[in-house]
């Protein structure tokens, strides 16, 4: 039987969620297809490709329209949207910020939050960093969140499950610095 694209993505997936990112390699998922791993170079050119097809799939799995109304508003459901897509995938904060890092991909969510704070007035580059830092905290915050909890769930760690998290504490106070930021007149848009 001969794998697609799509199909050595799914159980790319798979993998990444049975195992961890860092056990997400050629040769396991060669063996998870029933292929030599050289046959998954027919559709990826090197492993940061595939990589990239997965962090992109993640992203397309978990994104949901954001509502029109305040850009504060638009911002917030984006980052949290990315979020708990994250969460559904084991690592997959860390997958996307490896993509995210080597520039191969995952750029849905900075490319709606750049469109949502340029039209909330932001030059064009403070409109990118705004988007860079709230993107840094949401991966930086979901990967502590996803590293703690296999850390327990592996006994590494004695801590129990954390019952709640500060993430949207943390983030009302990331957007309340960009809102500093934004012309005064756009502030109640």
């Amino acid at each position: 039987m001969r794998n697609h694209r799509e199909d050595v993505v799914e159980r790319a997936l798979d993998v990444l969620d049975r195992f961890g990112l860092s056990d997400l390699t050629m040769r396991r998922l060669g063996t998870e297809l029933g292929v030599r791993p050289s046959a998954l170079y027919h559709h990826f050119a090197n492993k940061q490709t595939l990589l990239a097809a997965v962090a992109d799939e993640v992203l397309a799995r978990g994104a949901r329209p954001v509502a029109p109304g305040a850009w504060d508003a638009q911002v917030t459901a984006v980052c949290t949207g990315l979020r708990e897509a994250l969460l559904a995938y084991r690592d997959g904060a860390e997958l996307v910020a490896t993509v995210r890092a080597f520039g191969l991909g995952a750029s849905a969510p900075y490319d709606a939050l750049v469109g949502v704070l340029a039209d909330a007035g932001l030059p064009p580059a403070l409109a990118a960093t705004a988007a860079d830092t709230l993107l840094h905290f949401v991966l930086g915050h979901t990967l502590d969140e996803q590293t703690h909890l296999q850390a327990g769930s592996a006994g590494a760690i004695a801590d129990e499950p954390r019952s709640a998290s500060d993430f949207p504490l943390g983030l009302a106070i990331v957007v309340d610095g960009i809102r500093a930021r934004v012309p005064q007149e756009a502030r109640s848009r």
